[in-house]
């Protein structure tokens, strides 16, 4: 793991996936960031959708998202984030 960083770049995230109760994965890459919000993660659910409502093409640690039952369209909780926790994948390992 790296430093953790406050902001991301939404322009580089390819993917997201909730762990329930926990934390939230936001793919870049080579990078993985995890987000272990500073409250709400009981609101965290793998079916849920995350709802992000920014101005700016950053996601920081003082915002906030919205999980939304996807069925119902119902909002089931609001995650305040906390820092951002870069992890790198390592590179597959040459062939000989």
């Amino acid at each position: 793991a790296g430093e953790p960083v406050e902001c991301i770049d939404l322009h580089r995230i390819r993917n997201t996936r909730i762990i329930n109760d926990t934390a939230i994965l936001y793919d870049a890459g080579r990078t993985i960031y995890v987000n272990r919000p500073r409250a709400g993660a009981d609101s965290l659910n793998r079916w849920d959708t995350i709802v992000t409502r920014l101005h700016t093409p950053r996601l920081c640690s003082i915002d906030t998202v919205q999980m939304v039952d996807p069925n119902s369209r119902i909002l089931s909780g609001i995650v305040f984030l906390g820092d951002f926790m870069p992890y790198r994948r390592e590179e597959a390992a040459a062939a000989d």
